[in-house]
């Protein structure tokens, strides 16, 4: 369940960097009040911790979910 969560997390943070990229908006910052709204910075730092719990699982061969 915690795998999950966490690729959706990494899924919606590799979604604003491709929006961020293409397009130049960052998408979590307008729809959470900017940047360095605290609830957007909540939410970059949820998807950083996603992340880091996620690269074991670069090394692994196991495909449990």
């Amino acid at each position: 369940m915690i795998k999950r969560i966490c690729l959706i997390l990494a899924v919606v943070g590799a979604l604003n960097w491709g929006i961020i990229g293409f397009l130049g908006v960052d998408a979590i910052g307008m729809l959470f009040g900017g940047t360095y709204s605290a609830i957007s910075r909540v939410i970059y730092a949820l998807v950083g911790l996603a992340g880091i719990y996620l690269i074991p699982s670069l090394f692994s061969s196991d495909d449990d979910k």
